[in-house]
């Protein structure tokens, strides 16, 4: 069970937030909640994709957490404005109005990708406001043009619309040209993200908001960031994901109180492949902060 709640982010961008366990523990009001001193969670999806990818993971850590996951600007059902900024301090001022107005703070921001450079870069900005970090799968490295350009190819070469979510589930899971081998979690990964239209299935973002969103962070490398996130912080990755061992071993020597993690068997889709190995991994780390 999920209860939407609206936050209001930075230039007035609408943002639907999404909490996730019994209803009958939360308050009427988007800041109130029956156990008040339940520890807050924020998880933050990556580039495409929605609150929703984190609903397995909410609903386990609400036992214990009130956890929320965010609809970033562009993404899911927050607002969408076509001249709308989608910088980075644009994606970090939102979370930051979201922890503010649902009264998470302090709060352990749960991030992927996209999501965890928000969330190490609001850590750095305000550290009253997170007391612990998780970054899944995102690396602290410049990617460079070459891979701006590979994600434009990309994008164009979807064969939108489909005509069936099973389309979608095999053309992600098995089709699409970046698939080294069959992925029925990445198919359904994408097929979460896909609202039926008159003529077929489409992403319920704008590949192109994708891409101006993606340029803000690719041609720069964000270790200084890093460096000054001061909380306990957990860096986890998939043994084939995008971020090599090397560099996450390297990105918790940087972090002051970093810990490492990895998960066998899995990709840069760590929470779809593997999500019960997943939460093996975080919850260790979650209860050594509850226990602080």
């Amino acid at each position: 069970m999920a209860r939407r709640m609206d936050v209001t982010g930075a230039d007035g961008v609408r943002l639907a937030a999404w909490e996730f366990g019994d209803p009958a523990k939360a308050g009427p009001d988007p800041g109130e909640t029956a156990v008040p001193d339940a520890p807050g969670v924020l998880l933050l999806h990556g580039l495409m994709g929605r609150a929703s990818h984190w609903a397995s993971t909410a609903r386990r850590l609400s036992a214990r957490h009130r956890a929320v996951a965010l609809d970033q600007r562009g993404h899911g059902r927050s607002e969408k404005p076509p001249e709308g900024a989608f910088t980075r301090d644009a994606y970090v001022d939102d979370v930051e109005a979201a922890l503010e107005q649902l009264g998470l703070g302090p709060a352990v921001l749960i991030g992927h990708a996209m999501g965890a450079l928000t969330a190490w870069q609001l850590a750095a900005k305000r550290p009253d406001l997170v007391r612990g970090l998780v970054i899944c799968d995102m690396r602290a490295s410049a990617l460079g043009g070459a891979s701006q350009r590979e994600w434009a190819e990309w994008f164009a070469s979807w064969p939108v619309p489909f005509a069936t979510l099973a389309d979608v589930r095999k053309w992600f899971g098995e089709d699409d040209p970046w698939v080294e081998r069959p992925n029925p979690s990445r198919g359904e990964f994408y097929a979460e993200v896909m609202a039926e239209s008159p003529d077929g299935w489409r992403p319920v973002f704008d590949p192109d908001q994708m891409l101006r969103s993606r340029e803000t962070w690719v041609y720069d490398a964000h270790w200084e960031e890093l460096a000054q996130v001061r909380c306990p912080a957990l860096v986890v990755r998939g043994l084939d994901g995008e971020l090599g061992r090397a560099e996450a071993q390297e990105m918790v020597r940087v972090l002051p109180r970093g810990q490492y993690a990895e998960v066998a068997d899995a990709g840069h889709l760590v929470h779809y492949d593997q999500p019960e190995a997943w939460l093996a991994a975080i919850e260790p780390f979650l209860d050594s902060l509850d226990g602080e």
